[in-house]
Parts: C-alpha cells; sequence; structure tokens
C-alpha cells in the first residue's frame, strides 16, 4: 500500500481534556507520515473538538458509553469497519474493551499499552514506563514512536473558521466593544480541584471595573457553581454554563483575551486555543497534565500534601486551592 493512503484508526479516549491532548498524537503522525489518513472512533460529545483538528480525516462516534461493555455491539462496529481496510490501529484508553473493535475490525498492526492483559488484543504491545513518560500527552505520543526515549511533542492547537466564531456570537448576541475574560470553575473529578466561588467572584467583580466582560463557562453540571459564583459578583457576569453544546463552548472561549480556569477540560480547550491562560491546581499534578501552551501560568502552591489526587481533601481544608488568593490570579492577567 503506498504511503499516501496508510490508513490509521485511533481509539480515542473518554475525557474533554485527554482529547485534547490526543491531537498531539495526531500531529506527531503526520510529522512522520504527511499523507497517513487519520480517522479517530470516540464519544460523540468528543466529534467538535475532533471536527476541529485538522489532522483528523474522520471523526466517529462510539455508540456505546463509557463503561458499557456490551462485546456484540463492540464485535459488530469491528466487522463494520473491515472494509475501510486499516493499516495501523491505535489505542488510547487501557481498558481490555477499549481494544476490541480494532481485533474484529481485523487490522492488522494494533497499538497500546499492555494495559488489563491485553495480549493477543494488541500485536504491538507497549509496556508503559510512568517514571519515564510522566505526562499524558508523552504516554499518547509515544505510541507513535518505534523507538524507547522520551518523545517531544507539539502542543495541541484547534483551528476555529471566521464562519463558526460569526455564528456563535450572532447566536448568542455577543458583540465586540471590549475585552473578554472566560471564567471556567467547574472540575467534574471534584471539589478538590475547584478554586473556591468567592474567590472567582471577586476576580470577576475587579476585572468587571476594570472594564471586562466576564463570562462564566461550563456545562450543566457547572450550573449551580457558575450562578453562586454570579450572585456573590453582584450578576456582573454572562453565564453560558449548560447554555453551549461544546462546540459552541469552544468557539466562544475562542474569543476570550484571557482564560481562568481549574484543571479541567476545558483548561486543555483553553491552552489549544493559544489563550493567555490561568490554570489553577490543588489536589492534581500540573507535572501530569499540565496546560499544553508555553505561555500558561500555572497557579500552584506546592503543599506537603498535594497532590493527592482525591476527590475530596482528605485533610478537609483544601488549603491547596483556597490559599491561592485572587490577588496572584489578578497579577497573573496582562491586558
Amino acid at each position: 500500500m503506498s504511503e499516501q493512503s496508510f490508513k490509521i484508526l485511533v481509539v480515542g479516549p473518554s475525557w474533554v481534556g485527554d482529547m485534547v491532548m490526543a491531537q498531539s498524537l495526531f500531529i506527531a503522525l503526520k510529522q512522520q507520515n504527511p499523507g497517513c489518513l487519520i480517522d479517530v472512533l470516540a464519544p460523540s460529545w468528543s466529534l467538535p473538538l475532533l471536527q476541529r483538528m485538522p489532522q483528523v480525516r474522520q471523526a466517529m462516534a462510539m455508540p456505546l458509553g463509557h463503561g458499557q461493555f456490551d462485546v456484540a455491539v463492540r464485535i459488530r462496529i469491528g466487522r463494520g469497519l473491515q472494509a475501510a481496510r486499516y493499516d495501523q490501529a491505535i489505542v488510547l484508553p487501557n481498558s481490555w474493551k477499549s481494544a476490541l473493535i480494532p481485533f474484529f475490525a481485523g487490522i492488522p498492526k494494533r497499538t497500546g499499552y499492555i494495559g488489563e492483559l491485553r495480549w493477543g488484543l494488541l500485536n504491538d504491545a507497549r509496556k508503559l514506563d510512568k517514571s519515564r513518560l510522566r505526562m499524558t500527552v508523552q504516554r499518547f505520543v509515544a505510541l507513535a514512536a518505534v523507538a524507547d526515549g522520551i518523545p517531544e511533542y507539539a502542543f495541541p492547537r484547534l483551528s476555529i473558521a471566521s464562519a463558526q466564531q460569526r455564528a456563535v456570537c450572532e447566536k448568542f448576541a455577543v458583540g465586540s466593544d471590549s475585552k473578554i475574560l472566560a471564567l471556567c470553575p467547574g472540575a467534574e473529578y471534584g471539589p478538590a480541584k475547584r478554586w473556591p466561588v468567592e474567590h472567582f467572584a471577586e476576580v470577576a467583580r475587579r476585572m468587571h471595573a476594570r472594564g471586562w466582560r466576564v463570562w462564566l463557562m461550563g456545562s450543566d453540571k457547572d450550573k449551580a457553581v457558575t450562578e453562586h459564583i454570579n450572585r456573590l459578583a453582584n450578576q456582573v457576569c454572562r453565564d453560558f454554563a449548560g447554555m453551549t453544546n461544546l462546540a459552541e463552548a469552544v468557539d466562544l472561549l475562542s474569543l476570550a483575551e484571557v482564560v481562568v480556569s481549574n484543571d479541567s477540560g476545558l483548561m486543555h480547550v483553553a491552552a489549544a486555543l493559544d489563550k493567555q491562560l490561568i490554570a489553577l491546581y490543588g489536589s492534581s499534578d500540573p507535572g501530569f497534565t499540565p496546560p499544553l501552551h508555553d505561555k500558561a501560568v500555572i497557579l500552584n502552591l506546592n503543599l506537603d500534601c498535594a497532590p493527592c489526587f482525591k476527590r475530596d481533601c482528605p485533610l478537609g481544608h483544601t488549603r491547596c486551592l483556597t490559599g491561592i488568593s485572587p490577588e496572584s490570579v489578578l497579577a497573573a492577567i496582562h491586558g
């Protein structure tokens, strides 16, 4: 088969941040073989992200939700992909079930980490050395390499067309009369990753007083938090939480000058949009999943008890986040 038609199926991850970081793998594959064709099988919510990655030819929705096994459906999907005649599959999730579809699709080279004893399902099974590959993005990009070592990686860069920006501006009646600060106070993993609402509200009030527009971004799950912040901020914010789909949230974030975010999926989106970003870390580790942006400001107190990777603070105080002051965030904002 010619180099130009080398076809790769990537089984994508199930989290927004991980899907953004997966673009670094797609870039590496294109650098190695510019003519390769990359298709991604991933959760349906991720399709707007993948459609904004120029390296991806086709994004296909995975009909099974996170945690669903249903081996019969996986066999049917795999057999349905046989006609595509992929040359290689790269499986990013580490679960056993995620390797079933490439196996039943008969893809001759099936690459991924051993994970849940996936010998046989994967015939290019790699052993993950977590001490060598500390970062998630390194682990993804290493699957494109044929030799050991710590791989170099390019930063993700989402591509937003001006037509997409115009459409989202028209839908939400967004003007361009002042600078925009986007606040992303959600973190699906749990409270130990969430900066206090009082701190977000203080930043919102102070930036509004400087003449900035302040937007609150998030999903339905973040609505109670964003409403609380807006009440504390005397309703100076435009609250988009639960009002947009992911595509619209991405396109709205592309209009912001500055983004302040917990360690969350939207933090990684903001980094991939090349925004001035202030990233707030508490229970998680910025050495493991940092924002992939060379100008991002990471605020992290480096307490002895952190990172604990817990959903709730095991000591009951969450000082790793409450100790990051609004003044430190305001000082990091330029413009």
